[in-house]
């Protein structure tokens, strides 16, 4: 354990940001996989709707620094991929 009082601090804001990070990739996530359960369907007009608010998660999350830019736009081209190969 930190005995100095900004390591103290250290911790506490990893701790913060773990919890932020952990919560904004999991919110990621099931976007995602309500996306691949659309497409399983062949539900065409709900996996349009479900595209574009992953597009708009995986921005945010870039901007937040959770995810990688590039890692961000490859998911976008396979979602995107798969959204037009269902249509």
């Amino acid at each position: 354990m930190a005995n100095i009082q900004s390591a103290k601090k250290r911790i506490k804001v990893t701790e913060t940001k773990t919890l932020k990070n952990r919560m904004v990739k999991s919110a990621l996530k099931t976007v995602i996989k309500k996306f691949e359960a659309a497409v399983e369907a062949k539900n065409n007009e709900e996996a349009t709707t479900l595209y574009t608010s992953v597009v708009k998660s995986l921005d945010m999350a870039t901007t937040k620094g959770v995810v990688h830019k590039n890692m961000a736009a490859r998911k976008k081209s396979r979602l995107a991929t798969k959204l037009h190969a269902m249509a």
